[in-house]
């Protein structure tokens, strides 16, 4: 008897545009470990395919993007040392943080622990006007574990990120999208199409000129303004001596 494997997320291309589907809408799209792992396969696909020139990322459903980790594998792993062995050999989150590719987001429905997480590694976030946001893991008595803590203060400030790791408690789409949490916000009927249509309209640019540029933004943070000029001049001179 064949033997059916499962498939947690769905591809598809349109153009240079690469889309993925979280596919778990009846747990409303929480990660376990075969969904984190066919992500990875996509995000080094992504990642090595230079015809790829922007993703999109939605959640299945109407309910949410992603409600967080599936905590019904908690504490399944025959060890400690083994499931921190299995994040360490798929670092996703790292993979995602390194990807060069600009990375669009459509947020429906719930974004929550691991799920706003996940949508934090992306460049540009589309949130449809029932949106909610949260990092609960604090009630839940433990710290949020796929990098909330880094990424949020990146992306907001001090205080607005304090209030939202510290409490635990959700923000309503508008609320994240005056704290530019969120970069869009829309209807539902419009959410995934304006998500796809900004990834369409950034793989027609110079695919060199927006990787260039992604990796100058994202060093910024770890550079003093000097040493970010240097860079992005540096950067600026390799794009041209390329053409």
């Amino acid at each position: 008897m064949e033997v059916v494997l499962p498939n947690f997320i769905d591809a598809e291309r349109q153009e240079d545009v690469l889309i993925l589907r979280l596919n778990r809408p009846e747990s409303l799209n929480a990660l376990n470990t075969t969904m984190r792992d066919e992500l990875w396969q996509y995000l080094l696909l992504i990642r090595d395919d230079v015809s790829i020139k922007s993703a999109v990322l939605y959640g299945a459903g109407d309910r949410a993007f992603s409600a967080g980790a599936d905590i019904t594998e908690f504490g399944t792993a025959p060890s400690i040392i083994s499931a921190r062995s299995a994040r360490e050999n798929r670092d996703l989150w790292n993979l995602m943080q390194s990807l060069d590719t600009p990375l669009v987001v459509a947020l429906q429905g719930f974004s929550f622990g691991a799920g706003l997480e996940m949508a934090l590694y992306c460049d540009l976030r589309v949130a449809e006007y029932n949106a909610s946001f949260a990092l609960p893991e604090v009630k839940l008595g433990y710290i949020p574990s796929a990098g909330g803590t880094q990424t949020l203060p990146r992306h907001i400030n001090a205080t607005d990120s304090n209030l939202i790791i510290a409490s635990g408690n959700p923000i309503n789409a508008e609320k994240a999208y005056q704290i530019g949490l969120v970069q869009y916000l829309t209807d539902r009927s419009h959410y995934l199409q304006l998500a796809i249509d900004l990834a369409l309209e950034i793989s027609h640019m110079n695919p060199n000129v927006v990787r260039a540029v992604k990796r100058a933004i994202c060093s910024s943070s770890e550079m003093e303004i000097s040493e970010g000029l240097v860079y992005e001049a540096r950067v600026r001179l390799s794009n041209i001596l390329s053409k």
